[in-house]
């Protein structure tokens, strides 16, 4: 319900995070000019090298708003990626049913329906790609005949979409059993969605039930499966459950880390908490060829894990992190920082403090704090001349080169300080 509230809330104000263009392109497997809508990522013109998913909008007439306000919800949050929504309008004349053409017999494409199948993977993904900045990774979504008709790509030894969204889907014959085998046998990874809901139509949601009943056996690592059975909800309005869940499915691992998933997959760990960080970027990467700086909070989080585990030696890779993502800010000194001052080496600690002040302030680190942090650290630091007056009025000379035995400054000897820093100095 919360989502529902949530998305019919979007709709009922106007769209502000992206552009909405309407295009039309001439096919030569239809041989007819079809109305497409494209939505186009807030920050498109922006980042003029970045690449976008596409989410292609079977009955994009009523499903291109629905998905737009999700979406754009999601971008705020940066609980989702921007994408280039490709909406094709299909009920001005109910092409919709000659679109979706199957053999009654055999269910596959038949007559107008086999050009419409080609005239998406032949002529309009080609023309998608060619006048935008398009990634690699696509997605498909429809309603009842035109779900039922999205699943026809999965046939294709090598599919041509990643991510499939078919809501109450009205299934071709013999698709019920068909698709769970081919879920089974396709080798690239794959995300998968269907729904239905108690007052969805009697005859298709009973399919529906058989196709999931299979499905949700398939054990794949490259199978990213979901089924949702709306309580309360009818054919119709299990669209709006349906949208959100779907694509926060498919962007699962794109979010940014949870308190679920600090709890259950981070704090439990023992070590490799950058590590973990480095492979979650990857997997954005490589699944929705997204590449993206590591989000601050993201850092605060591992950094909360490395701390809670007294790993303290982790910032060491977390710093080299931090310079990769932002060379100009403060961040990587702060993680070094940290490592030194837990690790009791507060002459270090102070001097990465500093150099942290140099540079430019990020999220909720500034240079107040620094300066605050090093000065604090700095009491607990052996002065000169603590040995006696004598040391200090004997001419100065340049000290030797340290050798192996030989404190540094800043070293822990023998006698500490007089003022050790207490546990919560070092919380701080």
């Amino acid at each position: 319900m919360k989502k529902l509230l949530l998305l019919a809330i979007i709709l009922s104000s106007t769209t502000i995070f992206s552009q909405k263009i309407t295009d039309t392109i001439f096919s030569k497997r239809l041989n007819e000019e079809r109305e497409i809508k494209i939505g186009l990522p807030p920050s498109y013109d922006k980042h003029p090298n970045q690449k976008f998913p596409i989410l292609l909008l079977l009955d994009g007439d009523f499903l291109f708003d629905p998905f737009q306000g999700a979406l754009s919800y999601g971008y705020y949050w940066d609980d989702l990626p921007e994408v280039i929504i490709v909406g094709i309008t299909q009920n001005k004349n109910n092409e919709r049913e000659t679109d979706c053409m199957v053999d009654e017999t055999t269910g596959l494409p038949l007559d107008k329906g086999e050009d419409f199948f080609e005239f998406i993977g032949m002529e309009l993904l080609p023309y998608i790609e060619k006048s935008y900045r398009t990634a690699p990774f696509k997605m498909i979504a429809g309603l009842d005949i035109t779900a039922g008709f999205l699943n026809l790509y999965l046939y294709k030894d090598n599919p041509v979409f990643d991510a499939y969204i078919s809501m109450s889907p009205e299934l071709p014959a013999g698709m019920e059993e068909q698709i769970p085998e081919r879920l089974n046998a396709i080798q690239k990874p794959l995300f998968y969605y269907h729904s239905s809901a108690d007052g969805d139509v009697k005859k298709m949601r009973n399919r529906i039930i058989a196709l999931d009943e299979v499905a949700k056996n398939i054990k794949k690592e490259t199978l990213n499966y979901r089924f949702d059975d709306f309580k309360g909800a009818s054919h119709y309005s299990l669209v709006l459950n349906s949208i959100p869940s779907a694509l926060y499915q498919i962007f699962s691992v794109y979010q940014p880390i949870s308190i679920t998933e600090f709890n259950e997959k981070i704090a439990t760990l023992t070590s490799g908490y950058a590590d973990y960080l480095i492979k979650k970027y990857d997997v954005i990467e490589k699944s929705f060829a997204l590449k993206l700086p590591i989000r601050l909070n993201d850092f605060k989080a591992i950094e909360a894990a490395i701390l809670k585990n007294k790993a303290y030696e982790e910032f060491d890779k977390l710093a080299q992190l931090a310079r990769k993502n932002y060379p100009k800010a403060m961040l990587a000194d702060y993680e070094l920082a940290q490592m030194y001052e837990k690790k009791g080496d507060n002459a270090r600690a102070v001097k990465s403090y500093l150099s942290a002040f140099q540079r430019e302030e990020i999220g909720d680190l500034t240079k107040d704090m620094m300066i605050e942090r090093a000065d604090e650290l700095k009491k607990s630091l052996p002065k000169k001349g603590d040995k006696g007056k004598k040391v200090a009025e004997e001419p100065v000379v340049e000290e030797p080169a340290p050798t192996e035995g030989t404190p540094t400054e800043g070293t822990p000897t023998e006698n500490p300080p007089s003022e050790a820093p207490t546990e919560e100095k070092k919380q701080e």
